[in-house]
């Protein structure tokens, strides 16, 4: 039987999408791909349907290193309303509780500073992550609650900018996993109020600025003048995923070796671990790879010539 041709274009890179409000990721994905006519696309990692901002979608190749992006830390800013609980943790659930706010300004940033650092949360029945195969979002829903184990998260910094009485605004860097709901139900529980999220705005992923973001009302709009050739100037290079990694330049012998999938020797590589991978002669990136014990670099992932 013949191979079936994938239906799209096969292009390859990273849109940095600003997913707006009231649209689930995989629907903001699927758009995305739409727009682009892309034969194959992924998402790195979801937000909420509330949640706007920052969602890297790769387009082709670029799936190879998706993981690498959905592992990588994160920032967000929130706005939070205190004395009200609601059953998802945001502004999309259904009120479950109301309680008078009695806490000062200074008490509600001691509250919500105190899970600086290195934490464990318990996730949201509201969340994706699966229980015995199923998301715990669609076992809420059915009015199940099943025991979720603390997820170990680092809070790197938090950023306070305004609290006005129950209302809270503030910025936070945090590591991979993180949920934002859950801090902000955890700092509501420790003031004895509760809380929620209203607003909640990725500002960036990984080594991604929120100054790169293109909303698809925008992507729509340069495709209409410029067409396909305009909208794919915009994706970013694969190698921009890695970008923070150590960099390792192979000559053309070591080059040629590692693409047909053979580990090799490098005199600028680091002791150990992750290296992304490029070819000296040509700046080409060639993947990512591993570090090994006697000092040869394994292929990974690797871009397909």
């Amino acid at each position: 039987m013949a191979k079936r041709r994938p239906r799209g274009r096969n292009i390859s890179g990273i849109l940095l999408l600003d997913k707006v409000t009231g649209v689930s990721s995989n629907g903001a994905l699927q758009m995305a791909k739409k727009m682009f006519a892309a034969a194959k696309a992924g998402h790195t990692g979801s937000l909420d349907p509330l949640a706007t901002g920052m969602l890297p979608i790769c387009f082709g190749e670029a799936t190879k290193f998706s993981q690498f992006l959905l592992e990588s830390d994160k920032s967000y800013r929130v706005t939070a309303k205190l004395g009200v609980t609601t059953e998802t943790g945001d502004a999309d659930g259904e009120v479950v509780k109301t309680t008078e706010v009695t806490a000062s300004a200074a008490d509600i940033e001691d509250a919500l500073m105190s899970f600086m650092g290195d934490i464990e949360q318990i996730p949201s029945m509201y969340s994706a992550i699966k229980h015995e195969g199923v998301p715990l979002y669609k076992l809420a829903r059915e009015g199940k609650t099943v025991e979720r184990k603390p997820r170990a998260v680092t809070i790197y910094d938090i950023r306070i900018l305004r609290i006005e009485g129950d209302e809270l605004e503030f910025e936070v860097d945090c590591s991979k996993g993180t949920y934002v709901r859950s801090l902000v139900e955890d700092t509501g529980d420790k003031l004895g109020c509760g809380g929620h999220v209203t607003v909640l705005h990725r500002l960036s992923a990984g080594p991604y600025p929120a100054e790169k973001m293109l909303t698809l009302e925008q992507l729509g709009n340069i495709k209409a003048e410029g067409g396909f050739e305009a909208i794919d100037e915009l994706l970013l290079p694969l190698s921009t995923s890695v970008a923070d990694w150590p960099r390792v330049e192979l000559g053309d012998n070591a080059a040629y070796y590692i693409q047909q999938g053979q580990p090799v020797m490098a005199s600028d590589r680091p002791a150990d671990g992750w290296v992304s991978v490029y070819k000296a002669s040509s700046g080409e990136f060639l993947g990512v790879g591993e570090v090994l014990e006697d000092g040869r670099i394994a292929p990974r992932r690797l871009v397909s010539n």
